[in-house]
């Protein structure tokens, strides 16, 4: 029964359909004063513990424990008397025997608190998922050695609110600590407390910089190579959406054939400039015959007013017009819109599939635009609803940039000479290949030595995103290039920001800190 505890003699086993009770007893001669360490074997009384063991075939397990009190024979000592407890079984107040708390932390460690009281369920024990917390929030730190190449990284404790720090030993793939925020001033004195770090895998964040600089000024930061590359490829992106005009050279030219769908909508079998259909024209139409209706009846204009709700004036207005087309200007169509100025936009991003009113709207507003979105989508809702040409779309600009940001062997035959199109119809969009390829050859085959040149080479072209994309690597140089030559990345602690992720979900809203700090370490 305890092959790995001594001095416990088993006197009797009770099986039962659902509990194994284990009657046992201290063999030893004595035990040691836990206030004072006084060995003591003289016997002040005895008394039977019950506390539960591992389950055996999913019957609880409950041992019938006598154990001794013993009377301390220092007299100086604070305690008179003591109960002996039996290393590796019991302790002071324990209803669980050790193994059994092992076990549930464990469990508690991997499934945290309601899975894991479902499954110690299961299995023969019935705890609440607090206990099983509990037990884990009882155990202690592990003794972590301190860490050459460190990775540090942050995590969203509530995303976009609250914030913690992860550290990573990037050597053996393990958390070493969390902090509690992703300040400087925190990263920067865990860092001093450990000289020997050597090297600091980071992202491009500040504040991950600074307080790498003022914590381990001796270690050599390494930017991640996917944060890089992340950069660049929205980078390449905004460049392309910049000349996406550009990108009309891949959609052939359709002759016209045809009048235009305004001037078809405009148009009206009776000579109006109000075309059939219009919402103000229709009801000037009907109110029109209405008015004329009831004259012709023999209603005075007074009557009419008051059968039609309307003005006097208004009245007056129909009554003297012979046909509902005097009352029209005809100056409808011609009239300036404070939209006009954005529709060669609202056109283009049409023609490239995007049809959703309220993003353009969005889009159009930093712009300059002052007008309301029920404007952009009254003009979009003409757009869809004419009879358009049946033309080809142009590819995207996201599209576009997935062909530069791939490497050109993986482009089918089709990308490859579309790509080609757009780089001889664009110089601004060949530069911008060119610079992405060679960034990726410095990437993949480590040349970070070559980076100053590829700053200067970008520089000298008008492509203001990869200028921008440029300064930020500027400021943060020393750490890009040996990004670009060290083999260290932060790739592993992006694994366990993820995991994180996990950890939390698991525990419901309950992952306070400490207790996610032990999950987290313990378990890595």
């Amino acid at each position: 029964m305890f092959p790995s505890i001594a001095d416990v003699a088993v006197l009797s086993v009770d099986v039962s359909i659902a509990i194994v009770r284990v009657d046992a007893e201290c063999t030893a001669n004595g035990a040691a004063c836990p206030a004072c360490g006084v060995w003591s074997n003289r016997v002040h009384g005895s008394y039977l513990r019950f506390p539960a063991d591992v389950p055996s075939a999913g019957r609880s397990v409950v041992l019938q424990l006598r154990v001794r009190r013993f009377a301390c024979g220092n007299s100086g000592c604070t305690r008179r008397t003591f109960v002996e407890q039996i290393p590796g079984l019991t302790r002071r107040h324990g209803q669980r025997t050790e193994r059994l708390r092992a076990t549930l932390a464990a469990v508690g460690l991997a499934l945290a608190g309601r899975a894991g009281a479902r499954l110690s369920s299961a299995l023969g024990v019935c705890v609440s998922r607090s206990t099983v917390l509990r037990l884990v929030d009882a155990l202690p730190e592990p003794e972590v050695p301190a860490p050459r190449v460190v990775g540090v990284d942050e995590y969203a404790t509530r995303k976009g609110r609250y914030y913690g720090t992860v550290l990573v030993d990037v050597e053996t793939r393990r958390p070493v600590d969390l902090l509690p925020d992703r300040e400087a001033s925190s990263l920067a004195a865990w860092l001093a407390d450990r000289p020997g770090v050597e090297v600091v895998c980071r992202d491009r964040a500040p504040f991950f910089a600074e307080g790498a600089t003022a914590g381990a000024p001796q270690a050599i930061q390494v930017a991640d190579r996917w944060h890089l590359w992340h950069n660049l490829s929205e980078a390449t992106e905004r460049s392309v959406a910049q000349h996406r005009r550009c990108l009309r050279a891949l959609v052939p030219t359709v002759p016209e054939s045809g009048p235009e769908p305004k001037a078809v909508l405009a148009a009206d079998s009776s000579g109006s400039p109000w075309p059939r259909g219009h919402r103000f024209a229709d009801r000037t139409r009907a109110r029109h015959a209405a008015v004329h209706a009831l004259l012709m009846a023999g209603h005075s204009r007074r009557s009419v007013q008051r059968q039609l709700g309307m003005t006097y004036r208004t009245v007056k207005q129909f009554a003297d017009a012979a046909t509902p087309e005097e009352l029209f200007t005809g100056q409808w169509q011609n009239r300036p819109s404070v939209l006009d100025d954005y529709k060669p936009y609202l056109d283009d991003r049409w023609s490239e599939g995007c049809t959703k009113a309220w993003k353009l709207w969005e889009e159009i507003v930093p712009l300059g635009y002052k007008g309301s979105y029920q404007r952009v989508r009254a003009y979009l809702h003409d757009k869809r609803t004419s009879p358009q040409p049946v033309t080809a779309r142009p590819p995207s600009p996201r599209t576009v940039a997935g062909w530069i940001l791939r490497r050109p062997d993986t482009l089918t035959e089709t990308e490859q000479l579309q790509l080609k199109a757009v780089r001889t119809h664009c110089s601004e969009l060949d530069a911008l290949t060119g610079h992405v390829r060679s960034f990726a050859t410095m990437l993949t085959e480590r040349q970070g030595e070559r980076l100053p040149d590829w700053l200067d080479a970008v520089r000298q072209d008008d492509l203001p995103s990869l200028h921008t994309l440029a300064a930020g690597i500027d400021r943060d140089r020393d750490a890009v290039i040996a990004g670009l030559t060290l083999p260290w990345s932060s790739g592993v602690v992006e694994g366990h920001v993820n995991r994180i992720k996990m950890l939390k979900r698991q525990m419901f809203g309950r992952a306070g800190f400490q207790l996610l700090r032990k999950r987290v370490l313990l378990a890595g």
